[in-house]
């Protein structure tokens, strides 16, 4: 896969492409559903599959720090997009033009001009343009202009409900971590480089995997059974707390912190992935650091338990 940043470098596709459009914040099985239907056209009229998304994503450009928190940062969104069928992954800026771009100008200048879509795949839902006015059927009427062709998808139904990044950010944020990994199609994870904390956790007994978060907030917070991969091909067990510390420290910067069962490895600056499994607990406060490494083993053994009763479960 091709990652493109903007259309500054970017010649038109000299015979065309074929192109979805979206914020994919989760890469769930919505987006994948289009991803797969849009990969088929491409085969089909022997045309490159281009998906574009922007960054940051329009809410956050309009509502900054009052935005719902988004499922996954650009990276990690990057990873997922390299495990599905797009030949090139096209990341626009959001800014003051797009938020003022008319959805007729975003067609002709963009799609048209800058890129020779023949070919569109686009949720049920899309819209785009200023004050959202583009829809399915502005784009239909657009192509039967310029000469590309529209198709739309329905919705994808689990368990009788729409998959959507609004109802996987509800099932994380009530801790319904479960649930979240049935509409993503994959379990939610974390990606961070490891680095050096304040030993804290060494000094209880219980040394962690640091992450950064680099997010302002997270549809996630809590003590959480968890797996790890990224290090030497094998997958690790261990529980992890996403939040502020508020027994240790209290700042407002985000961490997650992850104690990986039966390890003793160096991996400061190792890139991993976490990948939540069961929540725990939620975040809590102690009187004490005694309370604190208490309540630490507790979380310890009950994430134990959970792990040994998901091995013994029948396939």
């Amino acid at each position: 896969m091709r990652l493109l940043r903007g259309l500054s470098d970017l010649e038109p596709f000299q015979n065309g492409c074929v192109m979805t459009i979206g914020n994919f914040d989760g890469v769930h099985l919505g987006h994948r559903s289009v991803i797969e239907k849009l990969a088929e056209r491409g085969k089909t009229l022997n045309l490159p599959v281009v998906a574009m998304t922007f960054e940051p994503q329009p809410l956050e450009y309009f509502l900054a720090s009052n935005s719902p928190p988004r499922l996954m940062r650009l990276r990690e969104k990057v990873i997922q997009f390299t495990q599905l069928p797009v030949d090139n992954l096209l990341i626009m800026q959001f800014n003051r033009y797009f938020a003022n771009c008319d959805a007729e100008q975003f067609v002709d200048d963009i799609l048209v001009n800058k890129l020779n879509v023949k070919h569109l795949v686009i949720g049920d839902d899309f819209h785009f343009g200023k004050a959202r006015r583009g829809n399915f059927a502005l784009l239909k009427q657009k192509g039967e202009q310029h000469g590309f062709s529209v198709e739309g998808t329905v919705s994808c139904y689990v368990e009788g409900r729409r998959v959507s990044s609004t109802i996987i950010r509800d099932a994380l944020c009530a801790g319904n971590v479960a649930q979240a990994e049935r509409w993503l199609g994959h379990s939610y994870s974390i990606c961070g480089r490891v680095t050096h904390g304040d030993k804290r956790g060494r000094t209880l007994g219980y040394p962690t995997a640091n992450i950064k978060m680099f997010r302002k907030n997270t549809p996630i917070s809590g003590v959480f059974a968890v797996t790890i991969t990224g290090i030497d091909g094998i997958e690790l067990t261990g529980v992890a707390n996403v939040g502020t510390r508020p027994t240790v420290d209290g700042s407002s910067q985000l961490v997650l912190e992850t104690n990986l069962f039966d390890f003793n490895q160096d991996i400061y600056g190792r890139y991993i992935e976490v990948h939540f499994k069961q929540k725990i607990r939620d975040e809590m406060q102690f009187s004490s650091i005694a309370q604190l490494q208490a309540q630490i083993e507790q979380d310890a053994a009950v994430t134990k338990h959970f792990f040994a009763n998901q091995s013994t479960q029948p396939c």
